[in-house]
């Protein structure tokens, strides 16, 4: 028999959500996890930080973080690392949790951490157009694919050369 949907609020729920008619199975959607990292090689004001160039859509020929969507299986660690791999054939070493952003208007949680490369070899994934190793002046900030990309990017410098820190959230201006 196939599901037979319709729209309802459930018992107990406040949110309108897809029913099956015959079995009572409740269709809950729910946001997307994106994991990252703000991945950097060399220290202090001699560091380099890898963005990619994107070959897709949304936003495709600007500049972005190695991120994407979490696999199921995965820890947020592992789909850091394989986005890494996957946008610039990167090796990254994880050092923290950077930043947990909300964006409620896509249904998305952004984790960013901040990394280490493992050696400054880059080069374009599938999902790329071009890698790059910027100098903090040399960001294309105008040609930045996201908000949260700006935002990682800026906490990343605000907490460089410190060991320990609590992760950022939206910045105010952001909500």
């Amino acid at each position: 028999m196939q599901p037979s949907f319709h729209l309802g609020t459930p018992e107990g729920d406040e949110r309108e959500r897809r029913i099956c008619g015959h079995c009572g199975f409740i269709d809950y959607v729910n946001p997307k996890i994106v994991v990252g990292s703000v991945a950097a090689w060399g220290e202090g004001e001699d560091a380099r930080l890898l963005l990619c160039r994107r070959a897709i859509e949304p936003r495709a020929g600007f500049w972005t973080l190695p991120a994407g969507f979490m696999e199921e299986g995965e820890t947020v660690e592992e789909a850091a690392r394989r986005e890494a791999r996957e946008e610039a054939a990167a090796e990254i070493e994880i050092d923290a949790v950077l930043a947990i952003y909300s964006i409620p208007r896509i249904s998305q949680v952004q984790i960013m951490h901040r990394a280490q490369l493992a050696v400054p070899d880059v080069a374009p994934g599938i999902e790329s157009l071009e890698t790059t190793l910027f100098a903090w002046d040399d960001i294309p900030w105008a040609d930045l694919a996201f908000p949260s990309v700006h935002w990682a990017l800026g906490h990343w410098r605000r907490v460089r050369g410190q060991a320990a820190f609590a992760p950022f959230g939206n910045p105010v201006e952001g909500l």
